[in-house]
């Protein structure tokens, strides 16, 4: 399968889109629901509602009024993929994506936080918290940081990097911290929980240093580093990680180990601080051994294949370029990759969320799916950009 002709199919979806689209978790966005305030306000019929829209085969949102919109995230992801592309063949065509993604990001900003800050686009029922519609959270705020940062570094446009630092700004003042015996500490997911996510902290630990990187404020990289010594304490000793600490945040999944280790990564590379190589080393093994099959397919769950999600195989080759191995692991990201195409690119050119055990999920969410194949894919174009 040629993955660069698969890349062109999904970029002609996304750029026909004009990468507005729906979500997984978008439910809450419903006309139909909100004609019935008295039901909304159900914490259990929320969650339950989100859980439908999200687990059932078929697509409820146009007959329920659900909207295709930008996803700030979403909108990030594209945006440091078109960074990347530009920086492979710097066309006028990807700068003049690059210019409006920026502002169209910078339009959907939350407003009345210390720092720059975005959320996402629908209200969001966990089971740990609700989230109204735009609160803002480490993990989209960090991810549009970085994808700033990526423009940054084409354009020199001086009001990207403000915007950087001013995200910082709102992770070291405006989320709740949980700290441990020795003076370490998580990040919350936003400012509206004291929930301990590994992942989510250890994005703000990226963001900050990678921010540090260009303003040498020691303050920047203190900070990252309790959060990062915070997380990788609860490390176990095969190189997992729970999800977070919560009694119902305790499996151990794909791409959030992915995301883990490429946070620490980062953070590793922009403080010069190599403290974690270990950590690093024998969660990579756990990683690659324990998720990906044979034949390419990406396992869910340390114990489970399924459901085969589409956020998995993206996220592998991500951690392999941001963890400087994709080269050495070409076989196996070339194999994953093939394997996703052929079993989750639809022929229109847009990827599939998941495949399940008696059914399959095909419904084109633009940030889940669409943006997150782009963006790694984008990795992958960089990286091999000599090859045909």
């Amino acid at each position: 399968m040629n993955i660069k002709k698969s890349f062109k199919n999904l970029k002609e979806y996304v750029e026909k889109e004009n990468y507005k689209g729906w979500d997984p978790y978008d439910g809450l966005n419903s006309k139909f629901l909100n004609t019935i305030p008295l039901v909304y306000r159900s914490k259990f019929i929320r969650l339950a509602w989100i859980q439908s829209f999200k687990r059932l085969p078929f697509n409820l949102r146009n007959i329920l009024g659900v909207k295709k919109e930008y996803n700030p995230k979403g909108l990030g992801l594209f945006l440091s993929a078109y960074c990347n592309l530009y920086s492979v063949e710097p066309k006028e065509e990807y700068l003049l994506k690059i210019k409006f993604l920026i502002d169209e990001i910078l339009s959907l900003q939350t407003k009345g936080w210390s720092g720059s800050c975005w959320g996402y686009n629908f209200d969001w029922q966990a089971r740990a918290f609700f989230q109204p519609k735009y609160t803002p959270t480490v993990v989209a705020s960090t991810f549009i940081g970085y994808a700033l940062l990526d423009a940054y570094d084409i354009l020199k446009d001086p009001k990207l990097l403000k915007t950087a630092r001013s995200i910082c700004d709102f992770i070291l003042k405006d989320l709740n911290r949980t700290y441990d015996d020795k003076g370490d500490f998580a990040f919350s997911y936003s400012p509206l929980d004291t929930t301990q996510v590994f992942n989510a902290s250890l994005l703000g630990s990226r963001m900050l240093a990678r921010v540090y990187s260009y303003t040498n404020e020691k303050e920047l990289i203190d900070e990252a580093k309790k959060s990062v010594q915070f997380c990788v304490d609860y490390q176990q000793n095969n190189g997992a990680w729970a999800y977070g600490t919560l009694p119902f945040h305790q499996w151990i999944d794909n791409f959030h180990t992915g995301y883990n280790l490429e946070c620490i990564s980062e953070y590793m590379k922009y403080s010069k601080d190599t403290t974690y190589e270990k950590n690093i080393n024998i969660g990579l093994e756990y990683y690659l051994n324990t998720f990906f099959t044979e034949d390419g397919k990406s396992k869910y769950y340390n114990n489970a294949l399924f459901p085969i999600d589409i956020h998995a195989p993206a996220q592998l080759i991500v951690t392999l370029y941001r963890l400087g191995i994709l080269k050495e692991n070409k076989e196996l990201g070339d194999k994953v990759l093939n394997w996703t195409i052929q079993n989750m690119q639809d022929e229109k050119g847009y990827f599939y969320y998941q495949i399940k055990k008696r059914f399959n999920s095909k419904i084109p969410y633009i940030r889940w799916a669409q943006s997150w194949m782009f963006f790694s894919m984008s990795f992958y174009i960089k990286e091999f950009k000599n090859e045909k």
